[in-house]
């Protein structure tokens, strides 16, 4: 008897779970959820936001067909007021936890979006390795023109576009959490990744730019499906955009950053004037950074070492000659040096944005936060000197030894 009632005893509470769990798992099964992708945030003249939220797409397996994002837009006061207009008009709950891409115009970027940045780092769906892209068009236009050709779902590509910094050095790896930490932090400054269309989609048969040093978004002469591009660095101040870095001036905040794999720089052939070597390079160890904050013009010490291989050849060559390849060396030590301090400088002398967190490195000379904060750091760093040292050992290629 006991027995049967405690197995009736048992029925019930079973019971009671199925009936209390039954409608949230319903409401809240992965069937029933719109998956945002990806999120692009533009300025309107009335002082609204114009939210575009682009959504997965279903995957039909019997079709075999590449499935096509889908991109719904509002306009709204706010973030949040936005998504609950979408929830409403969807008729199904949003779920931000694939979002890969925040993207905000150029334009909402120059007002700055401090508040947007606190509104989506305090979701909890908002992961913070979301990365972040100031789009030199509207963010709306980005993201309807970002179709990938490689990638059959767009929530891939997202996932893995800004890994290619690690082998270029054209963008960084740049999230909504450091994005967030460097906003409220008193040592250093926010980036983000600089994005807009190709030629293609700017109706340009022509690039305004072919010197790779200088490659940007919106300025390059790709043409592809992939109508969106990611070029540079967007640099800000406190939360507002104040300036650009093009593709090489990324390469140098990257390597000073100690963020980059290797590579690629083109140099003057020193046996040949009439001919220009592409060497990959590839940082040997980290980037040495000392700073003396003894007066209020900081001054910093930055040691570089790599190692090189010579990666386009041509005819006649002696590159296995030690006497040429410590010409090479040298001009390798004399381009970079020159680069990386021409950038150094225009981020303190025109941008005054440490976005090299070099405070982190000035902190180390102050025994107490409260000292460090009267120094103001982030005000001083415009009147910062520079020193760069760079070191490089190159050979010649791996396959090819004597042309």
């Amino acid at each position: 008897m006991k027995k049967y009632i405690k197995n009736i005893f048992i029925f019930i509470i079973i019971l009671v779970f199925i009936l209390a769990f039954s409608h949230s798992y319903s409401s809240l099964n992965i069937d029933n959820l719109a998956y945002v992708v990806a999120l692009g945030i533009d300025a309107t003249d009335d002082n609204n936001l114009q939210v575009t939220f682009q959504f997965s797409s279903p995957v039909s397996i019997e079709s075999g067909e590449k499935p096509n994002p889908i991109n719904n837009t509002v306009i709204s006061p706010s973030i949040s007021n936005a998504i609950n207009i979408m929830n409403s008009y969807l008729g199904t709950p949003i779920s931000f936890s694939h979002c890969k891409v925040i993207v905000f115009s150029e334009q909402l970027a120059k007002q700055g979006i401090s508040d947007e940045i606190y509104t989506l780092i305090n979701d909890t769906q908002i992961t913070p390795s979301s990365n972040i892209v100031i789009s030199k068009c509207d963010a709306k236009n980005y993201l309807e023109q970002t179709t990938p050709e490689l990638k059959n779902l767009i929530s891939k590509y997202y996932e893995t576009f800004a890994s290619s910094s690690k082998n270029t050095g054209y963008i960084p790896d740049a999230t909504i959490g450091d994005f967030f930490n460097d906003l409220t932090s008193r040592m250093r400054e926010p980036y983000a990744i600089l994005g807009g269309l190709n030629a293609e989609s700017r109706n340009e048969e022509n690039s305004t730019t072919t010197n790779q040093d200088s490659l940007k978004a919106n300025s390059t002469s790709i043409s592809g499906k992939n109508g969106s591009e990611n070029f540079g660095v967007a640099v800000f101040r406190e939360d507002t955009l104040v300036g650009e870095l093009n593709a090489f001036e990324s390469v140098a905040f990257q390597n000073i950053k100690n963020s980059i794999d290797r590579f690629l720089i083109s140099v003057q052939d020193p046996e040949n004037e009439n001919n220009v070597l592409d060497i990959y390079m590839t940082p040997s160890n980290n980037t040495s950074i000392k700073v003396d904050t003894s007066t209020k013009s900081p001054y910093v010490e930055i040691n570089c070492n790599f190692t090189g291989r010579i990666y386009s050849m041509t005819q006649n060559s002696k590159y296995l000659s030690p006497q040429v390849l410590d010409s090479i060396s040298k001009t390798c030590n004399s381009y970079l040096e020159t680069q990386f301090s021409n950038y150094l400088y225009r981020t303190s002398r025109e941008l005054h944005s440490d976005i090299n967190s070099i405070g982190n490195y000035a902190l180390k000379n102050f025994f107490t936060t409260k000292e460090f904060e009267d120094y103001s750091w982030l005000e001083n760093y415009k009147n910062a000197f520079f020193k760069v040292k760079v070191n490089s050992s190159i050979k010649s290629g791996m396959l090819i030894t004597e042309t």
